[in-house]
């Protein structure tokens, strides 16, 4: 397909990256000449600098014969307009970007009457991750399917685990609990384990299920499982704001630092049940003072990679918090994970995670059945929902007997509202949604899993 990005900041650069790896023909537009030359050389594809909310400029990118159009830029409004041009100059789809919170209760609208394929909120998305996150405090990552009935876990095994040297053969019949480990990453590898393969301390792994049958697995491994009761958050920007939302409707006590004194007076308008400090969040004796040493989680969310890191580190020395650090940028994402500062989000993988989820929807003339979409292990890994139809050769046939292609697992099956974490005898039905777990990037419908 031909796609035209308009913004070539983090999340622009990231979709042009990923998009142009699975085949399509990419056009980046930007005001910024260097950052639209950059992007164009590293993936080698056309670059336009221009304002792309000018329709002389779209026309040059190619928009009368563009299927998509994604208006990435900072500015919620010029994304709009971009997408507005786009609709009427050429008809092509269009998503926008829009994280501002004053446009929260007005989406649809928007979407509707200007004719959107979609919206998409980098902050919201990251916000909703993270609130997901502080249910399972032991996890490092939790994301959700089937309509939030199955969660996939991300955490690492430690020394003295009872996981420690035991085969997934004997995971059942040892723990009794109902879910799959699906993905293992050892020493930089990742691997979609069969039952023979044998955990070991430090792997990091992911499992499916429910959440009623995760909660069971971690007490059993003698883990925490109940949901933080406080949280502290550094910085005041969107995504604190999503965030803060959220962790209340959940019970959890919020408390924001900011430094700004006039962004202070906003938060307090916005978020009355949350305690507003105004300070420097970077201040040591500050933090000890508002509580850092009892809160139960720590979200650093500045717009200062560097500080939240910082932040995290520091939080981590001295107490027990789960840590959840934001970070933009990605060139260094290798030196960040290892210095172990507890769950990292970066917004604009969330973000492109999304709109790829609607492209290969796009891209496929029969109509995808992708549900959802999520990508693991340095997006090494892709788990995706499928929804399955009446001409998927995967139904009606026992799993044992599924020719699946290499590095394919089945990891849940969800059948009437009912999830079951599937065996070799279980059946795929008209109407179900399936969860697949691969390491084969580009899949667009659940037939490209199959020989």
């Amino acid at each position: 397909m031909k796609i035209i990005i308009v913004g070539c900041g983090n999340v622009g650069a990231t979709l042009a990256e990923q998009l142009s790896k699975e085949g399509h023909d990419i056009t980046v537009v930007d005001t910024r000449v260097q950052l639209v030359e950059s992007i164009s050389n590293s993936f080698d594809l056309l670059g336009i600098v221009g304002n792309g909310a000018s329709l002389n400029v779209l026309t040059e990118a190619g928009i009368a014969g563009a299927h998509l159009l994604i208006a990435v830029t900072g500015s919620d409004e010029l994304n709009l307009l971009c997408c507005l041009f786009a609709r009427k100059a050429g008809g092509c789809h269009t998503i926008a970007r829009v994280s501002n919170p004053v446009y929260g209760q007005e989406v649809s609208f928007i979407k509707e009457e200007l004719g959107l394929s979609m919206i998409i909120n980098p902050q919201l998305a990251a916000a909703r991750e993270m609130a997901r996150l502080l249910k399972f405090p032991s996890a490092w990552k939790v994301d959700s399917f089937a309509k939030s009935r199955v969660e996939l876990v991300n955490f690492r095994i430690e020394e003295g685990n009872p996981l420690c040297n035991m085969k997934l053969r004997n995971m059942g019949s040892r723990l009794r609990c109902d879910v799959l480990i699906s993905v293992v990453e050892r020493d930089g590898e990742v691997v979609i384990p069969d039952g023979n393969f044998e955990l070991k301390a430090k792997d990091e792994i992911s499992i499916v299920g429910t959440q009623k049958k995760m909660i069971e697995f971690f007490k059993k491994l003698g883990m925490p499982t109940a949901a933080a009761r406080t949280a502290m958050l550094i910085g005041g920007g969107k995504t604190a704001i999503y965030l803060a939302k959220q962790l209340i409707e959940m019970g959890i006590k919020v408390k924001i630092i900011e430094r700004d004194e006039k962004r202070c007076e906003e938060l307090s308008e916005m978020l009355p049940r949350a305690m507003i400090i105004c300070g420097d969040g970077t201040e040591k004796d500050l933090l000890l003072e508002e509580g850092l040493l009892d809160t139960e989680a720590f979200v650093a969310t500045t717009d200062f990679d560097e500080e939240n890191i910082m932040l995290a580190l520091f939080a981590k020395s001295i107490c027990k918090a789960k840590l959840i650090t934001k970070v933009h940028r990605i060139s260094y994402d290798e030196i960040i994970d290892s210095l172990d500062v507890g769950s990292i989000f970066y917004p604009k993988y969330i973000t492109a995670e999304h709109i790829i989820k609607y492209v290969r929807a796009m891209k496929n003339s029969m109509g995808s059945n992708i549900e959802t979409l999520y990508r693991l292990n340095d997006n090494r890994v892709e788990v995706m929902e499928f929804l399955i139809k009446e001409d998927s050769p995967v139904v009606g046939i026992p799993l044992q007997d599924l020719r699946l292609k290499p590095n394919m697992l089945i990891g849940c099956i969800t059948h009437k509202g009912q999830v079951t974490i599937p065996n070799g005898q279980s059946v795929i039905a008209v109407g179900d949604t399936v969860i697949l777990i691969t390491t084969k990037a580009g899949m667009h419908d659940i037939r490209d899993a199959v020989r």
